[in-house]
């Protein structure tokens, strides 16, 4: 994310306190309210949000939503909708950490049984309660491309 506050800011530091490194992607608008994480090992200051997503979409290796509000809402669908037409192949997860997600799963579920969504669409969304075993999960799913032989070891 790029931000030093909240969740975002708490990942940051564990990822760097483990020994990781944290690039952040933020938007012109929050850096001048002082929002951006000096502590990033690259910090890549966009003009707007669809810059910053594009961006992330580009460089991650796989996505996570853990639980969060509207703006986490809003790229979680994002990335799902671009994975569902082809844009991406990297693998989407949600953590449902204490039920956090369970009523919005409920809610998916009813889409699929009400024919509004198919069961494929589910599949291209990994789900878990724990984090390890789903950063597993995901990180199993990485797409290997010619081009890029890395596997993602950050992940």
């Amino acid at each position: 994310g790029g931000g030093r506050t909240g969740l975002m800011g708490t990942v940051a530091e564990a990822t760097r306190a483990a020994g990781g490194r944290v690039v952040g992607i933020i938007p012109k608008a929050l850096v001048d309210k002082e929002l951006a994480n000096p502590l990033c090992d690259e910090l890549h200051v966009v003009d707007t949000m669809h810059e910053r997503k594009a961006m992330m979409g580009e460089r991650a290796d796989a996505f996570l939503a853990m639980a969060g509000g509207i703006g986490t809402f809003e790229e979680l669908f994002e990335i799902w909708t671009w994975r569902q037409l082809g844009y991406h192949d990297k693998p989407v997860g949600i953590l449902n950490s204490a039920g956090y997600y369970n009523k919005l799963l409920d809610f998916l579920g009813q889409s699929v049984r009400d024919g509004l969504m198919g069961d494929w669409q589910m599949s291209l969304v990994r789900t878990g309660t724990e984090a390890e075993p789903l950063l597993a999960a995901l990180r199993a799913e990485v797409p290997r491309h010619p081009r890029d032989d890395r596997l993602a070891e950050n992940l």
